[in-house]
């Protein structure tokens, strides 16, 4: 008997091409993170460990309805209850803005009505959570139920509800070339994002014209720490300490909403304990900052439960259909794109994510004419916002699918045909825009020669177990739009060093590969370079930790600060030993001339500037240039690239499915901690696996149904592929420093459709909705009722 080891075999690599092979002293090296130590032994200070004297605790009552006129609330038990401080209803809100990023529509607690199951209708600060939870079952509200949409198109039907009957304040920012947005598009529609581009004249030279529906399951961010945020605030005066991404966003919405200037606010983030863009814009914060404002100031601490987490933010359904036309020979020629996202209750984050979902719809594609329409729709379901891929994983999962369907209909190759349409190295994604930035070729061979692609043999005689493999490809436009980042770099009279800069640590490693670029400018050890702390009072401006941006954007800025420093010090230094700092280098705190001399620098600074020492300082500062031709306002910063090749082995008597092999690759232009780097790879790559075949919000009548982390499925160890590898790409094209990119989204999205393509190879079922049941792939295969 033969005898399968279980164990998944995981292994990493990293592919480096001649563009990316230059040597660098720290940069690219292994070594352990900086935050390590305090991690693995429980030092490290999160937001739910922060404590302040006097705390108290905070909890919310939250709407058992869906869609509910708010008649009457009676909170008058509530606060005679030994031990309550505060009691915060709508009475308390007046006054209170709504928030959002480019719609303005959610409020700290409902106002007039409720517009999901799980909306906050009143708060409580008290000495305990007992007290505070006893606190909410003495609330008395009397609701007036009114009808709930849940579905996409049945909200967009004028004989629905409006869900937002008066107008939110609303703004729609600047674009260039072809793209072009509108507020209250229709029904229910609080966003719309179009881009277009080249003649639509081209649909007559097609041979074939395919119109798609696909459709994309909703996901949860499961992050392991909550949202929690303890505030400390007055009329006047505003501190938080807080789980947030963002910290200067928050600052700003915060000013907003309490019309408080922003610099009488201070926003601190400790650790972060995972956010995947969940943690951008206001969570716990607004009903703690009331709270301990109705308290005199006293601190107030809102740390979610993970079962109101799942009621508090979500990735977006969505439903898109795409349109292509094609050659008969695989040119394709044009394509149309609808996509309708499920914003639920509130906007939120989702313009922003309508308008990177309308812009991705392309993919890597050689298209002659584009049009591309995204709406974000409004239902009675928990409000969608930023998430991981953020618009890309709807796009790249209706995009790679059609590109599979249409090889299908031609009888090509998938993968020829991906290798036939692809954007050339440095050619435009569309007309106005920044050139893609990697071999898209390279990428997809590397992963399809990975798994023995090209040699596969189907098995498919006898017994019911068949075998396929799927590639595919994922790209996204990387590093926010039009994002400023600033830094600081700080030098002690010994040559220690502190960074100053507000890019969050969630577990993604960008601490310590920061540090690691001011090592290798400064020439120093990393161990001699610290992370400040955030703090909005001292730290630089930063736009927020989103876009995987920290290495291409932030890192740029790092870069100019610690390169400012370097030659502010030899400066310096050659005024005081008589040498020519551009012809000097710095290394060790110690100043190395042309002439062979070493100078340390601790003694004359002593001599210098006396027994208190000095410390330098410099700055900097980066930011994309705007051009109004690129249809965003400003050019992609770099292309965030993900390749995926899959084996499956399903069985057509039950649908199940196994993953065999799994590779991924991610090009990170030039690698800065190759340990960070392999996590995000691997760890975007299961998340690609989650929404493959696992993760889905399930909704009966506008209630959640597996709102709880024992009943909401995501993968398990037993569920990591039986061979997983991943590969991190050195092209070399990279605009951050030293040709270095981000790469914490692209990993994840070409997983579904990789999937997806090996399921169809292995049983000639092509799938076109999220997750990917052992039910929904029964119901596809060739010959069942649903496939006719």
């Amino acid at each position: 008997m033969t005898v399968v080891d279980p164990t998944p075999q995981v292994h990493y690599e990293v592919h480096t091409l001649p563009t990316a092979s230059a040597q660098h002293r720290i940069v690219g090296r292994d070594g352990p993170r900086a935050d390590s130590g305090i991690k693995v032994t429980g030092k490290a200070v999160y937001g739910t460990d922060i404590a302040r004297a006097g705390m108290l605790c905070a909890k919310v009552l939250r709407s058992p309805h869906a869609h509910a006129r708010i008649v009457s609330i009676d909170a008058s038990a509530a606060r005679a209850l030994p031990g309550v401080h505060a009691v915060l209803t709508r009475d308390e809100a007046v006054g209170l803005q709504p928030y959002g990023t480019m719609v303005k529509d959610q409020p700290t607690v409902a106002m007039d009505a409720v517009r999901y199951i799980g909306d906050i209708v009143a708060a409580v600060a008290a000495v305990d959570e007992r007290t505070a939870l006893d606190a909410l079952d003495l609330i008395d509200i009397v609701y007036d139920v009114l009808p709930a949409v849940f579905d996409l198109d049945e909200a967009m039907d004028p004989s629905s509800p409006l869900i937002h009957p008066e107008a939110p304040f609303g703004a729609v920012p600047g674009y260039g070339d072809g793209a072009s947005a509108k507020l209250r598009a229709d029904h229910n529609v609080p966003y719309e994002f179009r881009y277009s581009t080249g003649n639509p004249a081209v649909w007559a030279d097609c041979d074939h014209i395919w119109v798609d529906e696909f459709r994309y399951s909703r996901m949860n961010h499961m992050h392991l720490e909550p949202f929690v945020t303890v505030a400390e605030a007055t009329d006047d005066d505003i501190e938080v300490w807080t789980s947030t991404q963002s910290p200067f966003n928050l600052r700003k919405e915060l000013a907003r909403i309490f019309t408080i200037p922003e610099n009488r606010i201070r926003v601190q983030v400790p650790f972060i304990g995972g956010g995947f863009g969940a943690k951008n814009g206001p969570k716990a914060d607004p009903v703690a900052i009331r709270l301990s404002q109705l308290c005199g100031g006293r601190p107030v601490r809102f740390a979610m439960t993970t079962e109101e987490v799942f009621l508090t933010v979500s990735q977006h359904a969505a439903k898109l259909v795409v349109k292509s036309g094609v050659k008969s020979d695989g040119t394709f020629v044009a394509r149309e794109s609808l996509v309708l996202l499920d914003g639920g209750a509130y906007a939120e984050h989702s313009p922003a994510v309508a308008e990177k979902a309308g812009y991705r719809m392309p993919g890597a594609y050689r298209w002659r004419h584009i049009d591309s329409v995204c709406r974000v729709v409004t239902t009675n379901t928990v409000p969608a916002g930023a998430m991981r891929g953020f618009g890309g994983t709807q796009a790249t999962w209706a995009s790679e699918r059609q590109v599979d369907l249409i090889a299908e209909r031609l009888g090509m190759d998938p993968y020829d045909l991906r290798i036939k349409n692809f954007k050339a190295l440095g050619e435009e994604y569309v007309p106005g825009e920044s050139g893609i930035d990697s071999d898209l070729a390279e990428g997809l061979r590397l992963v399809a020669d990975a798994i023995g692609y090209h040699d596969r043999k189907r098995s498919d005689a006898g017994g019911p177990l068949r075998r396929g493999m799927g590639v595919a490809l994922g790209v996204k436009d990387g590093g926010g739009i039009n994002k400023p980042a600033m830094a600081r770099v700080k030098v002690t009279s010994r040559g220690d060093v502190i960074l100053n800069c507000a890019l969050t640590e969630m577990g993604q490693g960008g601490h310590s590969a920061l540090c690691q670029i001011v090592a290798e400018v400064l020439c120093t050890s990393p161990a001699r370079v610290v992370y400040g702390r955030i703090d909005t009072e001292n730290t630089p401006f930063d736009q927020g930790t989103n876009a995987s941006s920290g290495i291409a954007v932030m890192g740029q800025a790092v870069r100019s600060a610690a390169e400012n420093l370097r030659r502010q010090v030899l400066d310096w230094a050659g005024d005081q030993f008589g040498f020519e700092p551009s012809t000097a280098r710095l290394e060790d705190w110690s100043v190395h001339t042309a002439a062979g001399e070493v100078h340390p620098l601790f003694g004359r600074i002593m001599e210098i500037f006396g027994n208190t020492g000095f410390e330098f300082s410099a700055d900097g500062y980066y930011k994309a240039r705007i051009d109004h031709r690129a249809p965003l306002e400003a050019p992609c910063v770099f292309w965030e690239i993900g390749w995926a090749a899959a084996e499956v082995e399903v069985d057509i008597e039950t649908g199940r499915v196994e993953v065999l092999q799994l590779v991924v690759s991610g090009d990170a232009g030039k690698v800065v901690n190759k340990i960070s780097c392999r996590g995000q790879d691997e760890g975007a790559a299961i998340f690609g696996l989650a929404q493959a075949l696992f993760e889905e919000m399930r909704y009966e009548n506008g209630e959640l149904l597996n709102a709880e982390a024992l009943l909401y499925r995501v993968p398990l160890a037993e569920d990591i592929p039986r061979h997983f590898r991943s590969i991190t790409q050195e092209q070399g094209h990279g605009a951050g420093p030293f040709g270095a990119k981000g790469m914490g989204e692209g990993g994840m999205l070409p997983v579904a459709p990789a999937i997806a393509q090996a399921i169809a190879d292995a049983t000639g079922a092509q799938l076109r909705a999220l997750p990917m049941t052992p039910e929904r792939i029964f119901r596809a295969l060739p010959g069942t009722q649903e496939d006719q």
